[in-house]
């Protein structure tokens, strides 16, 4: 049995208070933690000597591995562009862990991720939670599906107008959404041993028995509204991606009970959906009672930036400890692996950050990060990250 123990840390456990302490690790499994924790006898035993200490960050809305950087577009698998309705279509089997991205989340103290298909089309295909670090992506999932991505608004119709196909409205993405999930739970009320095979209403079944979340991209307030609707009329778990304008109707996404991905917060105005995008809405939809994750859509703002989005919503406003919450145990919770990672408990695997001071003090760099008890990032002797080997 390995076992490790963390001295003399600011301990950040989110779930928590904040205490001064130490943390066990035991085959990769926090062991223990508090004020009054000693190291066990054999323990490799690491002073932090004040250094704070956090659950791995998570991002729930990445494109990495499926847009990679620096790739152009050999390196872009982000969308299958060929049809509206790709609901069978696996980000999984796009992604390359040897992305640049990967080993900047690292840096950047992110060890668990959502890598989603892309935008494009109003049903763009299956997500994969992962962790960061490793040599093929099958020994990083964490959970897989981890939801059903599809999209409203302005970009599927814009591709799909201007190839003078349907859909090339919103009333007609809305219908195309319409149509596959009427199909899907005709499909799946047939006799299993007597229907078609199916992959895209297969897949669209899971959404329906709420076994994977149906990940909503929706930037305006009218497009979040159509979002509610089709969800309560088809009755699965909604998760709001971007819902760059869901805190001009808060009242109503609180109501529903329906978490938002906000983001990403450091961005132009770019197109007329995020017009009124703002870095004071994650403060105001928590305030409203909305659960809400902080994302980055990376690539779209670099992935170890996730954490000074997290700065920037609380310079607008929210809540230090809710910034936290929002990019660890929130976005574990929306992708089903808050049993595992989020949060530093007993029981939940060791996946940490050892930060030089306040994570949300910009200044402040990662020291050292574990995943699952394993040590895959640390600084040499010139402060440079040295990511382990895969």
């Amino acid at each position: 049995m390995s076992t490790l123990a963390i001295t003399n840390a600011r301990l950040l456990p989110i779930s928590s208070p904040a205490v001064d302490g130490t943390v066990i690790v035991e085959d990769g499994r926090i062991a223990a933690l508090g004020a009054g924790v000693a190291p066990p006898p054999g323990a490799e035993v690491i002073d932090a000597a004040g250094a704070w200490l956090t659950p791995g960050l998570v991002d729930a809305h990445v494109h990495l591995g499926v847009h990679e950087e620096g790739e152009g577009w050999a390196g872009d698998d982000t969308n299958e562009m060929t049809d509206p309705v790709m609901a069978a279509a696996r980000a999984i089997d796009a992604i390359n862990p040897l992305d640049l991205g990967f080993d900047d989340a690292i840096t950047g103290g992110v060890t668990a991720v959502n890598v989603n298909p892309g935008s494009g089309n109003p049903i763009g295909g299956l997500a994969v939670a992962l962790r960061t670090h490793g040599r093929v992506v099958d020994e990083m999932v964490l959970r897989e599906p981890s939801g059903l991505k599809a999209a409203l608004g302005e970009n599927p119709k814009r591709i799909y107008g201007e190839k003078k196909q349907t859909p090339s409205t919103r009333l007609g993405v809305a219908l195309t959404i319409r149509t596959a999930l009427a199909k899907a739970r005709a499909w799946a009320a047939e006799d299993p041993e007597e229907r078609d095979v199916d992959l895209v209403s297969a897949a669209l079944a899971r959404v329906l028995a709420r076994e994977i979340p149906w990940r909503q991209h929706s930037h305006r307030a009218d497009d979040i509204a159509t979002a509610l609707r089709l969800a309560e009329e088809f009755g699965y778990d909604l998760v709001l991606d971007h819902g760059t304008e869901a805190h001009l109707i808060a009242d109503r996404v609180a109501a529903a009970g329906v978490p938002v991905l906000y983001g990403p917060l450091i961005v132009s105005r770019s197109k007329v959906e995020v017009r009124h995008r703002t870095p004071a809405a994650p403060g105001i939809l928590t305030r409203a009672g909305v659960p809400v994750s902080i994302i980055t859509d990376h690539p779209v703002v670099p992935i170890e930036f996730l954490v000074h989005q997290a700065a920037l919503a609380v310079k607008h406003g929210m809540d230090p400890a809710d910034a936290l919450a929002a990019i660890t145990l929130h976005p574990a919770r929306v992708l089903g692996i808050d049993d595992r990672v989020g949060s530093l408990e007993v029981g939940k695997e060791a996946d940490l950050v050892l930060w030089e001071g306040d994570p949300l003090d910009v200044r402040n760099r990662t020291l050292r990060v574990w995943q699952a008890g394993r040590e895959v990032m640390r600084r040499d002797d010139a402060g440079e990250a040295v990511i382990a080997p895969r």
